[in-house]
């Protein structure tokens, strides 16, 4: 059994789960969300388990999303393609089992949380954030798109502001992350580590476990040090990405020409023009679906993604070669058709091939 997930139960009936790559950010591989898909499925009927805890270790953060070089393999066989396409099946499979878990589940948010690690935590009841909170969706970074369940939980941020920072890929802190109903409690790291040793040592069969959770982490809760940033945009961002295709999108921000659209705009220009349009669309059609069918979604688009050469320039571009300069399928989003965009959305097989 690899050491890449630490989980424990102690006898007062806190039950753990470490990510314990950090020299990989954690991030997450199929072995690590199998077993915690395993704990989980054990721990939800097991009388001895109250309380679960999901971190990360080392100083960095929780997790830095899916092990991407691992799934850039894809491209290099079928038994990689197969593997890759399995490691997102459970992945997705674990992250809906963290939103119908029964019990209470404190994910710490501290540090890094992206992607991957955003989804994996993102069901938890208890979802705490500290001063050290860097959360982003950055999959459109790499020619991807916001999966792991980012068309229904985006969609929960005031007005457009989901859709904001799914396409700009943009990285935010611990008051913006309360503010997209992103976490519940924010209290400084120290805290948080007090905290979970409280959790650690309180004999959970002897209280009303719900009521004196709560009360406990009233003790420690603090107010962010810094306001929302993204609060005061936005007035700005629901008129720019009220829009439902990125023409208009682009369009609204280069009419304006304030120095927030400019920027929003050259940062929307950076992206993969294909992976835009179809992230637009998944995040459009999630207002309307339940958290199952936007991961079922998000499963059928992954699979498509791993068939694309825009994920695989997309991780080139950054993690692989290092050099920023992606050379995408197609250099303009007028490039891209609504009819390329909508086939994207059908099984693998449908789906033609350029």
């Amino acid at each position: 059994m690899s050491d890449d997930v630490l989980y424990s139960v102690n006898q007062h009936g806190t039950a753990t789960i470490v990510l314990n790559r950090p020299k990989a950010l954690n991030s997450l591989t199929y072995d690590m969300v199998r077993v915690i898909g395993e704990k989980l499925t054990e721990w939800k009927t097991d009388h001895n388990v109250s309380v679960v805890v999901i971190k990360g270790a080392g100083a960095k953060g929780l997790c830095a999303g899916g092990d991407i070089k691992t799934l850039y393999e894809a491209r290099s066989s079928k038994q990689a393609l197969h593997d890759a396409e399995r490691f997102f099946e459970k992945e997705y499979e674990v992250d809906k089992a963290v939103y119908r878990f029964p019990k209470p589940i404190i994910a710490c948010l501290d540090g890094i949380v992206m992607g991957g690690g955003v989804g994996l935590t993102y069901g938890a009841s208890h979802r705490i954030v500290t001063e050290r909170t860097k959360w982003a969706m950055p999959e459109m970074n790499i020619g991807f798109f916001p999966d792991v369940g980012a068309a229904y939980f985006l969609n929960k941020a005031p007005g457009h502001v989901g859709r904001y920072l799914g396409l700009t890929a943009s990285v935010i802190r611990a008051a913006d992350v309360l503010f997209i109903n992103g976490a519940d409690t924010y209290m400084e790291s120290d805290a948080l580590e007090r905290l979970i040793k409280q959790v650690e040592y309180t004999n959970w069969r002897l209280v009303n476990v719900k009521e004196t959770l709560e009360q406990m982490i009233k003790e420690f809760q603090a107010e962010p040090p810094q306001e929302s940033k993204l609060a005061p945009d936005q007035d700005a961002i629901d008129h720019h990405f009220r829009f439902d295709t990125l023409e208009e999108i682009l369009q609204s921000l280069e009419n304006e020409g304030s120095g927030f659209s400019v920027n929003v705009k050259k940062l929307l220009l950076s992206k993969s023009p294909f992976s835009l349009k179809v992230a637009l669309k998944q995040l459009v059609d999630g207002k309307q679906k339940t958290m199952e069918e936007c991961f079922a979604t998000d499963l059928l688009l992954a699979k498509n993604f791993l068939r694309h050469k825009d994920f695989f320039e997309g991780v080139r571009s950054v993690l692989i070669d290092r050099d920023q300069s992606p050379n995408y399928e197609y250099q303009h989003v007028s490039d891209v058709t609504d009819d390329e965009v909508n086939q994207f959305f059908q099984p693998s097989e449908n789906v033609r091939r350029s």
